[in-house]
């Protein structure tokens, strides 16, 4: 079986069996395209050829080539991915070792999340206010993004049926895992007036969709329109901090953190299959704690 071939049985492992969503196998499509390229430059054709020596300098290329060396966090990622790849090979009796076992990414310096203060984000979201048609359902997306701590792709996967009597919303995270997520009193207002008076309006311009989120001429928002929709909403609000698709999922679960909320609550609410990917955030308030008190106690310097 050539490379390429190993390569799209590993996807659709990844698809059918683990259920890892579309954007997922996407990525894993283009680190792994990226490896079976790089083994072909060095004349490596068969995977059950490749020995821990050619992962070892994979990795080291990835750091070091002349177009674009990559991160420290992408090579992580990539690494993780060329490791799932190997294991997988092994255990459908592809390859008779698996070469990557022994692998290990470059250590990441822990990085917090990238959170906006409250002020901030009310400044965000008064940048939606107004009554047309595309400001109605602007600030319902972002009400909603800021009161779930839904991910941009989860809350453009939303349909009309999946926000349940108002108060709650069923989003649907990685791998298709369902979680059931209360919506607060200003995001349901601002449902509220997009489905009666701007939704009924960007239907008809498209085909019939059970979409929640409709673009201009009726279609489901994209990820891509998401991300223009919040960036457009930060120039309006001349925020003067970077903001990116993520940033009112952080400032979510950082704000819930601040205010007392039980760090498995959080887990819950975000939908972290591990309670320690949550915990990064409980860094980020105890920076501020540390902050606080450097600046207001009189022996603390």
């Amino acid at each position: 079986m050539t490379a390429a071939a190993e390569v799209d049985t590993f996807l659709r492992h990844l698809a059918i069996e683990r259920g890892l969503s579309t954007n997922t196998i996407s990525a894993y499509r283009r680190d792994l395209a990226l490896y079976t390229a790089w083994l072909g430059d060095n004349g490596v054709t068969a995977m059950g050829d490749v020995t821990p020596d050619h992962i070892s300098a994979f990795v080291r290329h990835l750091g070091t080539r002349e177009e674009a060396p990559l991160t420290s966090s992408s090579i992580a990622r990539v690494t993780s991915t060329v490791r799932g790849f190997h294991r997988f090979l092994l255990d459908e009796g592809e390859v008779e070792t698996d070469a990557a076992r022994d692998t290990r990414p470059p250590k990441l310096s822990a990085r917090l999340p990238k959170a906006i203060s409250i002020d901030q984000v009310e400044r965000l979201l008064a940048a939606t206010d107004g009554d047309s048609v595309q400001q109605l359902r602007d600030k319902a997306l972002l009400e909603l993004l800021y009161a779930t701590g839904a991910r941009v792709s989860e809350a453009v996967a939303l349909n009309v049926d999946d926000v349940i009597d108002g108060d709650v919303v069923r989003l649907f995270g990685k791998g298709g895992k369902q979680r059931i997520v209360p919506v607060g009193r200003f995001a349901q207002a601002a449902i509220d007036a997009y489905l009666v008076r701007a939704r009924p309006v960007l239907s008809p311009r498209g085909a019939a969709t059970p979409a929640l989120f409709l673009g201009l001429r009726g279609q489901r928002v994209s990820r891509q329109n998401a991300w223009l929709i919040i960036r457009g909403a930060a120039e309006r609000a001349e925020l003067d901090v970077e903001i990116s698709p993520h940033t009112l999922r952080h400032s979510f679960a950082t704000h819930l953190l601040t205010g007392g909320a039980d760090v498995r609550v959080v887990q819950e609410l975000l939908g972290h299959a591990s309670v320690a990917t949550t915990q990064i955030y409980t860094l980020v308030t105890v920076d501020t704690l540390r902050d606080m008190y450097t600046s207001a106690h009189p022996r603390a310097r």
